[in-house]
């Protein structure tokens, strides 16, 4: 009988490699998820295993890698500098695995695949219509959704954990990246409609300067609007100080209602809130762009499919 040989890979040097020694992508997907849950039952609940499994593989990784991937205590998981350093190149290479099946797929006419697309609170821009009109052209792409403050976007555009973004960006934000303007808007004041505010025009103007004398609602730090109205009065050398500081639009409506300050917000954003009043700033109004932005060079066929739609 003849035997049969045993399967092998040549490594760039032209040494031959063990191919059963060789990590796959299942152990790159259970690291990664390990390391974005934090925890080895969390990463089992999201890969719909056992948690003796994910055990299992990150301990066979870890030998074959011949380091700890992760540091574990009773209370945590953390990774160790070898951790550091292999997630973000499993990542990619978990990325591009999945790219290769989508352009496979692309050339059949059968377009699948996953996009994941960040965004900040209360900015849409449109992109529901979007997500609705590449649903029905392409049912098989999938698309996740994930909202976070506009530094932590820039972030994973740059990890390559987001694949695009409709977020407002200044230029300095905006380097590195690739982008198109979608909005531009100023901001307006929104008040208690039963506040009267000192210095307001009969058509409706008010100057930063005396806004600065309100009691202010601001956005947290890292917030876009926030960024916005911190260069504004920057621009217009004015001082304020911030009476409360919220990181959801409604709280800060519902502050503004109860007539406990004002708020400085984008008037689109302003505008879901009609029973509140609106007040125009005469200058140095602070304003934004919003615009779509992804990683520089060729965008994948489901991305490219989805900023087809972004208008």
């Amino acid at each position: 009988m003849q035997r049969r040989s045993k399967p092998v890979a040549f490594a760039p040097d032209g040494a031959l490699l063990d191919r059963e020694r060789m990590m796959d992508l299942r152990q790159m997907e259970v690291v990664v998820a390990v390391a974005d849950t934090g925890g080895f039952t969390a990463a089992a609940r999201r890969l719909h295993v056992v948690q003796s499994a994910v055990s299992t593989t990150v301990r066979a990784l870890e030998r074959e890698l011949g380091t700890p991937l992760f540091d574990r205590t009773t209370h945590r998981v953390a990774l160790t500098p070898a951790g550091e350093a292999f997630v973000p190149a499993a990542r990619t290479a978990l990325r591009a695995a999945e790219l290769a099946r989508e352009a496979v797929d692309a050339v059949r006419g059968q377009l699948r695949g996953r996009v994941t697309v960040g965004t900040m609170q209360g900015v849409w821009a449109g992109l529901h219509h979007a997500l609705a009109a590449l649903r029905a052209e392409h049912p098989g792409v999938v698309v996740q959704l994930r909202q976070a403050a506009v530094a932590d976007i820039r972030q994973a555009l740059r990890e390559g954990t987001v694949d695009l973004a409709v977020v407002a960006l200044d230029r300095q934000q905006q380097r590195g990246l690739a982008t198109r303007l979608l909005s531009r808007e100023d901001m307006v004041l929104l008040a208690a409609p039963r506040r009267v505010l000192a210095g307001a025009t009969p058509n409706g103007e008010v100057h930063l300067a005396d806004t600065a004398r309100l009691p202010l609602v601001d956005f947290t730090p890292g917030w876009a609007i926030r960024y916005a109205v911190d260069r504004a009065f920057r621009a217009a050398g004015v001082d304020r100080s911030t009476t409360f500081e919220v990181n959801d639009i409604v709280a800060a409506a519902e502050l503004v209602r109860n007539d406990l300050g004002v708020c400085i917000m984008p008037k689109s954003i302003a505008d879901r809130f009609p029973d509140l009043s609106q007040y125009r700033f005469d200058r140095h109004a602070p304003n934004w762009k919003i615009m779509v932005v992804r990683p520089p060079g060729e965008a994948p066929p489901a991305v490219a499919a989805l900023l087809r739609h972004i208008t």
